[in-house]
């Protein structure tokens, strides 16, 4: 089921969270809504990311090893000389792997260009439909979608002024959402440097880093990514549409000029 974002003239907020001016949505936030498309594009994004993995083809079965044959009452796998020891077999200690993976094996899904950019445009729509961005249990302010905000944003160099402009446009609670259902993650990931599990939070958008990537990289969930590097990686992450998304008016702009040229699709 498609669903569109209404193209609306949106305010623009400044860093105390008061609208200054308002601007016209670019056409690319009406796009149809593509549950399904976007989805598919994730999933060809994130499988390309990937290693190939698998195991030494001769693991296990370095050995002298060799079978007694028939006759002998014993069973007629491979025992190691001078005892009774199995070796080889899936079922003996330092035996081969069952069912071992390849490295041959296909574990990138592909997708067609234009796909891929019709995605894109559907995950940004996304971002202006409330009831999409609630459904995925971000916290989200009595305030009209997209959130704009004017490009001293971009500016802010420490968490503390970052906080603080957050918390006067309504999205610091979303940020304290992620902190406290981040948790200790189980199983032996947590021996292999991924201990924690944290929800994605607000995702900022701007033209250009100009420092606020560094205030936000201590805030659980929160990512910053230019708008000419923007994907649905970032836009959907698990392939759910409608991650809550600050833009500022400079990452609008850039938006606009790397889209210019796709068209709406039906």
């Amino acid at each position: 089921m498609a669903q569109t974002a209404k193209l609306l003239e949106v305010p623009v907020y400044n860093l105390n969270g008061e609208p200054v001016e308002k601007i016209k949505l670019p056409a690319f936030f009406a796009s149809p809504i593509r549950v399904d498309l976007i989805r598919r594009v994730y999933l060809a994004l994130f499988t390309s990311r990937l290693q190939p993995k698998g195991t030494d083809p001769l693991a296990g079965l370095r050995t002298t090893a060799e079978s007694l044959g028939v006759g002998h009452g014993i069973a007629r796998v491979a025992r190691i000389k001078g005892g009774m020891r199995a070796a080889r077999v899936v079922q003996a200690v330092k035996g081969r792997r069952a069912h071992p993976p390849r490295v041959d094996e296909v574990i990138h899904e592909e997708v067609n260009k234009k796909e891929k950019r019709k995605a894109l445009l559907s995950a940004i729509a996304a971002t202006a439909v409330k009831d999409l961005v609630l459904s995925r249990g971000h916290v989200v302010p009595d305030k009209e979608l997209p959130i704009i905000v004017a490009d001293d944003f971009e500016k802010i160099s420490t968490a503390k002024e970052l906080r603080e402009a957050l918390g006067k446009l309504g999205l610091w609670e979303d940020v304290e959402r992620a902190q406290e259902n981040t948790r200790i993650r189980a199983g032996k990931g947590k021996m292999r440097g991924r201990r924690y599990k944290k929800p994605k939070s607000l995702l900022i958008v701007v033209g250009e880093k100009q420092g606020v990537e560094r205030a936000a990289r201590s805030m659980p969930g929160v990512d910053v990514v230019r708008a000419s590097d923007l994907s649905v990686l970032h836009l959907a992450p698990g392939g759910a549409p409608g991650r809550l998304t600050l833009y500022t008016v400079s990452a609008v702009k850039v938006l606009e000029e790397r889209l210019k040229d796709e068209v709406l699709y039906k």
